[in-house]
């Protein structure tokens, strides 16, 4: 059974990666959540609708010992499944004015982008590499590529995650194991809702937000094998907001 573990996928953009990849019928989805489990469950349902198979894994990707207890849980009811494309998506946001912000709102938002890139991946890469063949696509975004102000901690999570996709690409490059980021601008989902959309598409040359489902087409690619030529690149996926 091959297999691609989607994070943070009950919603948004990983929920839209989610059914991306189940419309194609490669892999069978593992869809993981952190609380919203009625999303995950609707998530897994329309997964199931386009015909192809699912389930769901509740874990914190920030938290090493939760996740590696339960993908090694899964590995082991599972043996001869091979977690072929790995999608981090998971993350949150804890905005405000860098003087002012917590430790904790620091601490919370690197650990989810940054250490769950590393917990989750870490998990799968050598199974990767001794199969030679695999995927993985780090979500970024424009924060991460050029910086946000009132974003310094997602900026520099998603900047640090950034540097660790051209680093691991020129390692496993070897194995046809392909690692990748994409750095989405503004995109219609929960993360964005309260943002005033008609006062800022001003500075979107599209002149509109994104949607989830153009992000999803853009992981579908880089998780097929068409894209086995591109490794160690950040896409941004932004209107021309940042180029």
């Amino acid at each position: 059974m091959k297999c691609a573990i989607i994070t943070g996928g009950s919603r948004g953009i990983g929920r839209a990666i989610c059914l991306k990849l189940a419309e194609e019928k490669n892999y069978h989805i593992l869809i993981n959540y952190t609380s919203n489990e009625a999303a995950a469950s609707e998530t897994l349902e329309k997964v199931k609708a386009l015909g192809s198979t699912g389930e769901i894994l509740k874990f914190d990707v920030g938290n090493a010992e939760e996740t590696k207890n339960i993908l090694t849980e899964w590995q082991e009811t599972h043996p001869n499944a091979i977690v072929e494309v790995i999608v981090n998506n998971a993350g949150i946001t804890r905005d405000g004015l860098f003087m002012w912000m917590s430790t904790e709102d620091w601490n919370s938002v690197i650990n989810t982008s940054l250490n769950g890139f590393y917990n989750v991946t870490n998990f799968f890469i050598q199974k990767l590499l001794r199969n030679k063949y695999g995927r993985v696509i780090n979500m970024v975004s424009v924060s991460g590529v050029k910086g946000t102000a009132g974003q310094t901690n997602y900026s520099a999570a998603k900047g640090a995650l950034v540097a660790a996709t051209k680093a691991l690409a020129q390692e496993v490059a070897k194995r046809n194991i392909t690692v990748n980021a994409v750095a989405p601008g503004f995109i219609k989902t929960d993360m964005t809702q309260d943002f005033n959309e008609d006062e800022l598409k001003a500075m979107i040359p599209a002149n509109r937000f994104g949607e989830a489902e153009e992000v999803a087409d853009l992981v579908a690619f880089l998780a097929s094998k068409k894209s086995s030529y591109i490794t160690g690149e950040i896409i941004n996926i932004n209107g021309g907001i940042y180029s």
